[in-house]
């Protein structure tokens, strides 16, 4: 088998998950993917390298890069790498192409119970900053009865999210399964964001829920429009966390450290100026899409928008990098009644109520918060809540 082809299965294996092996291709697929997950292939002596797909969510890694805030002797100065799907970055991370990553939080959970990989999750890249776009004819949830909706991964927020909406809209969520009108079923699809804002154009899906700018790219084109902000369905959840690997955590703490003063400062300094961040990321330097759709994502004005919960302020990303036990708990629950086309069973051997602390390292992230003046500076009263999820 060459080179290509195994990096194909293996991509394909990340979407179906361990089970339906047969659609993903054949064992060969999950077995290479096993093999990049535990392979020792440690980057002892080389600088660690960012990885980031082009969504504002990985604002935080690239403005860090831009403002020089990486430790120069730790984080190599090489633009980070670009990748254009969650699967092919999962792969590049596991595999040690790239060393600090935003990974979906889900996704996250996926690759260390399901895949036996040593990730940890030293915070929360951003919170909100997700939507779920209709082609202009969707007036109603009811109306996607029948049709296609593209999700950017199985095991991400968006997926969880637009089925608790489309559930509470009386939808039936169905993977591998024709949409019905009269059953009022809706088939989810896995899509690369690159590719969601064409298939809308073409009429190929009547939805998609994903990052920004991919949303605000189909209001500027009138070829969509934003009908749900996912932080309207779960206030200011974590869509991406910060990402390393646990050997990096236990040979390096100083790096791991300086890395999370880096995101944490970017975080700060994007919400110090949002306009700002948004010319920074812009002109093809970090992100393709264009200047007027990257500022609206960073700053969508309430008033253009009917939200349920306004007082949640579900249009604006944040970024918060706290994470949250209550959040990961609540996560956890919220997997095990998500439709995927893929292996579940890994769920069983995971309690809500510890994975947190075996998943997350906060130490790093509060000293962080610490040295930049306390949790008022990034917007928080305590390192405690209650989380709020309401999709009615």
């Amino acid at each position: 088998m060459t080179s290509y082809m195994k990096r194909s299965l293996s991509r394909r294996s990340l979407l179906q998950g361990v089970t339906g092996i047969a659609a993903a291709g054949g064992l060969a697929g999950v077995v290479d993917l096993a093999r990049a997950a535990s392979a020792d292939r440690s980057n002892a002596t080389e600088r660690l390298r960012v990885g980031y797909l082009p969504i504002t969510d990985a604002a935080p890694l690239l403005v860090a890069h831009s403002e020089g805030l990486y430790q120069p002797n730790v984080v190599s100065t090489s633009k980070p790498v670009l990748f254009r799907s969650w699967a092919s970055l999962a792969e590049a991370f596991v595999s040690r192409e790239v060393d600090i990553v935003h990974l979906l939080m889900p996704m996250a959970i996926q690759l260390r119970y399901s895949l036996g990989s040593d990730v940890k999750i030293l915070g929360w890249n951003h919170t909100n900053g997700s939507a779920f776009t209709v082609a202009p004819h969707i007036r109603e949830l009811g109306d996607l009865a029948g049709q296609q909706v593209a999700i950017p991964f199985w095991w991400s927020i968006h997926n969880i999210a637009i089925q608790k909406l489309f559930r509470a809209h009386g939808l039936i969520p169905v993977v591998r399964q024709r949409a019905s009108k009269s059953g009022r079923t809706v088939e989810l699809i896995v899509m690369s964001p690159s590719d969601m804002v064409p298939a809308l154009a073409a009429g190929s899906i009547g939805g998609y829920t994903v990052a920004d700018p991919f949303n605000a790219v189909a209001e500027i084109r009138g070829i969509g429009r934003i009908h749900s902000f996912i932080g309207d369905v779960w206030r200011e959840h974590a869509c991406c966390a910060l990402l390393v690997h646990a050997d990096l955590i236990e040979r390096n703490p100083t790096a791991v450290q300086g890395i999370t003063n880096a995101v944490v400062a970017a975080q700060i300094k994007i919400v110090g100026d949002r306009g700002a961040a948004s010319a920074m990321l812009s002109d093809g330097k970090y992100l393709p899409q264009p200047l007027p759709a990257i500022t609206k994502s960073l700053t969508y004005q309430a008033d253009k928008y009917v939200v349920a919960h306004p007082e949640w302020e579900p249009q604006r990303i944040g970024f918060q990098p706290f994470p949250f036990s209550s959040f990961t708990a609540e996560l956890v629950e919220a997997m095990h009644n998500t439709v995927v086309d893929g292996d579940t069973r890994f769920l069983d051997r995971l309690d809500p109520n510890t994975t947190h602390d075996d998943l997350v390292d906060d130490r790093f992230v509060r000293q962080s918060i610490d040295l930049y003046g306390g949790p008022g500076v990034v917007g928080l009263s305590s390192f405690s809540r209650t989380e709020e999820v309401d999709a009615s």
